[in-house]
Parts: structure tokens; sequence; C-alpha cells
């Protein structure tokens, strides 16, 4: 049955393109637009030089700063908490595409990815500061960044002590090589690189080897950052069908089929709604993880319940905020 709904509803999106030309590339060249002036530029950097240290085996080293300030709080290995500086830091997709790289590796358990996906895949907040709040004419910053960023935190904190406290304690850091890979099957690539370098009597020279893993890490981003100029493409056409029966787009509808073209769609006129949506992401961003993650056994459906957990949770902080302080409320 399903299979049936989702065949009539892409032919109806392909008559409506055919039918509404212009229309569908008003919608399609939106999505392009947002991708190419606001995603490429934020991301891709972070994706390649993110690609790079996780092939280099450098994430250790680079959360060393944070990590004797995360490590008391959440008790996670440095893996872990490099996984968390760059979800948080450098924002959606990275999270997942970071928790999915260093699994594949066997630098992080199931469990711990499982973790990590739960609160560090959100709006990044270079997007968040110079898009977001611009575009909803906010002049208050630090109650939104606590909304979108503190509550995950706290998040994280409270299932790090209740659901995922059997996570490895940071003692040992690095997990067994040799180890089959729980999503491919395989031995692990580190292994296999240092048994071949064994057997050649020698390892790699660490330029040879720079200029090797960029290559990878560069063809990686390349192929994600694609693939989220697709799904924001194909999201945003998704306002085509509303659009064409009601005569104008179905503006509540539009952040959560694509979270950036929805939020130019519904401007400024309510500002609760957009940060709810953002807390959640829409299901361009659901599809966009899934493709991060769906070569793993990482499951789609714990990251889409932990999404609701935290809108709900954005929710009452902003119900909160109301209480306590009306004059403020979303100012």
């Amino acid at each position: 049955m399903s299979m049936i709904v989702l065949t009539i509803l892409f032919l109806l999106l392909a008559g409506c393109i055919l039918t509404h030309s212009q229309l569908s590339l008003a919608y399609a060249g939106m999505g392009l637009e947002l991708w190419f002036r606001n995603m490429i530029p934020s991301l891709l950097p972070f994706m390649i030089l993110s690609g790079i240290m996780i092939r280099m085996n450098l994430t250790e080293k680079a959360s060393m700063i944070l990590y004797p300030v995360v490590k008391p709080i959440y008790k996670i290995r440095k893996n872990v908490c490099y996984a968390m500086l760059i979800g948080f830091l450098c924002g959606f997709p990275m999270g997942a595409k970071t928790v999915a790289d260093l699994y594949s590796r066997q630098m992080l358990t199931k469990r711990e990815a499982e973790y990590l996906l739960a609160f560090c895949n959100n709006i990044g907040p270079v997007y968040f500061c110079s898009f977001v709040l611009p575009l909803l004419g906010r002049k208050l910053v630090f109650p939104y960044l606590f909304g979108m960023y503190g509550i995950p935190l706290l998040y994280g904190f409270v299932l790090r002590r209740s659901v995922y406290r059997d996570l490895p304690l940071p003692r040992g850091e690095m997990l067994p090589q040799g180890k089959r890979c729980a999503s491919a099957g395989l031995v692990c690539c580190e292994a296999v690189s240092d048994t071949n370098a064994s057997i050649q009597g020698r390892s790699p020279g660490i330029a040879r080897r720079l200029l090797a893993e960029s290559d990878n890490a560069i063809q990686s981003s390349l192929q994600a950052i694609l693939s989220l100029g697709g799904y924001m493409i194909l999201y945003n056409l998704l306002n085509l069908i509303p659009h064409i029966l009601l005569g104008h787009p179905l503006r509540l509808l539009s952040p959560l089929l694509e979270i950036t073209g929805g939020l130019k769609i519904l401007g400024d006129s309510l500002p609760l709604y957009s940060f709810l949506a953002l807390s959640f992401g829409g299901f361009c961003c659901i599809a966009q993880t899934y493709n991060c993650i769906g070569d793993s056994d990482l499951p789609i459906g714990g990251y889409i319940l932990h999404k609701g957990i935290l809108t709900a949770l954005n929710g009452i902080f902003y119900l909160c905020w109301f209480q306590i302080s009306p004059a403020s409320f979303l100012r």
C-alpha cells in the first residue's frame, strides 16, 4: 500500500513539473541557490578537513583541547568527544557523516554512534546565526542559542546517565583492530593497511599518505555535498503539489519538508513554529541523515525518535521562557 502511495505521489509531482514548469523552476532554483550560497560555503570545507583528520587518525589529538572539560561531564572517549565537537560546531549533516565515518573505521562502537546521533546532528551555529536569526528578525541571541544547542547538550548529559550508561568508559581509547566491522563485515581498514605495511616491510611516507587521504576525503565530501543539494531540490519541489492544489504554498508544511527553503517561504511570520521546526530539522534532514548512515546498521528510527523528543523539550523551554519573561519572549 505504501509503495502505491509513493508511486502516485511521484507521478503527481512529475505531472506538476510538466504542467507548471515555471513554478517548478522557481522551487528547484530556490533549493539550488540556497544550497550553493549557504550550504557549500559553510559545510564543504569542514567535510574535507574532518574527512582528512579521520583518515589520518588525528581525531583524538584534535579533541585534546576540549576533552579535559567534556570527559568528566559526559564520561566519553576522545573519538566520541571529537564527533560531538564536529556535530555541534559544523552542524547538520556533518554530525551524522562524522559519526558514520568513525563507526565505519571502528573508531566508535555501535552504542557510541547511536548515542551521538541522538543529540549531535543539529543545525550548524554559522548557519543559525548568519541565516536564521537575521531572516526571522530576532534581536536576542543567547536564548535561541540555548534552545538550539544547550538543550541537546543537556539531553546528551541525561542520556549518558540513563539509556546509554553502558558506554565504554574513557580508559582504552582505540577499539581492538582486526575486529570485524559491524557495518560492512570486513576487517577494519586500519588493520588492513597496517598488515600491508608490515608485509612490505615499511610504512608509507606521511606526505604520500596525506595526499592520498586528502584525495579520498575530497571525493567523499563532494559526493556528500552533491547529495545534500539533490535532497534540497527534491524536497523543495514537493511544495509544488499543495501550491497547485491550493493556489499558494502550504506555509506550515514547507519547513517540515526542507528547512532552509521552508523558512524562506515562512519568513518571520511564525517565529516560534520556525524554531521548533529547526529543532526537528524536517524530512529532508532525516533523508540526508539516512543517506549518511544508510550503509551501516545504525537505525534511523532512533534518530527520528530523539529528534521528536528534542523538539518537545524545545517547546517546553519556550513555554517556560514565556511564563518567566513574557516581555522578552521571542524578541
